[in-house]
């Protein structure tokens, strides 16, 4: 069996995303992700109408100092800390927070640890992105060396590809697209593990 989904993710200045880096506070430069992840799904949901509410910008037109401003304006709602935003919770309290402020509350969040069962896992990564939406990723400490830079921090899946040699997931960070396998990703080797995001859109 082989299945493959690749979200339409949208583009700035010809890279997939917004970049943590672009951003001038020294904290949110170094820490943002969380943010930067959020400012990324909502960009991405608001080119749905129903969904509009939740960029202040034009999601046809995107530029780089657009989205500083954005990530800046959701510094509140998911500010750098001393640790990160290292719980799923945090990070979906925050993200709630300003999706009630932006005045949409269809969307629900909910957290999956990574702890959880690796098929459940990974049914919830797929389920997700084949309804069209981006999964927000928290990876913590991983035994890789190839996930040093992923190490701590949120980044988005964007797509996927399913084989009878496993799942790869497509992430998106630092305004770059990289294949990872899943299983390797999953597992870090340390008994904590992060999670994901599942976005439940509620019937109106």
């Amino acid at each position: 069996m082989t299945r493959r989904k690749i979200l339409g993710y949208f583009m700035i200045e010809d890279a997939p995303g917004g970049n943590q880096d672009w951003l001038p506070e020294w904290d949110m430069n170094m820490g943002g992700c969380a943010a930067v992840t959020a400012c990324d799904t909502c960009i991405f949901l608001s080119r749905r109408d129903e969904y509009r509410s939740l960029y202040p910008y034009d999601p046809e037109k995107l530029s780089r100092s657009d989205f500083v401003k954005f990530a800046s304006s959701m510094k509140p709602y998911l500010y750098p800390r001393y640790h990160g935003v290292d719980l799923l919770e945090t990070y979906i309290c925050g993200f709630y927070d300003y999706m009630t402020h932006a005045d949409n509350t269809r969307l629900i969040l909910e957290g999956i640890s990574g702890n959880v069962p690796y098929h459940d896992f990974a049914q919830a990564i797929t389920n997700q992105i084949d309804r069209n939406l981006p999964v927000p990723f928290l990876l913590l400490h991983h035994k890789n060396p190839r996930l040093d830079d992923f190490q701590w921090h949120w980044f988005n899946l964007a797509g996927y590809d399913e084989s009878d040699n496993g799942i790869n997931i497509l992430t998106v960070t630092y305004g770059e697209y990289q294949w990872f396998r899943l299983e390797d990703v999953y597992e870090t080797g340390y008994e904590r593990r992060g999670g994901m995001i599942r976005i439940i859109e509620r019937s109106l």
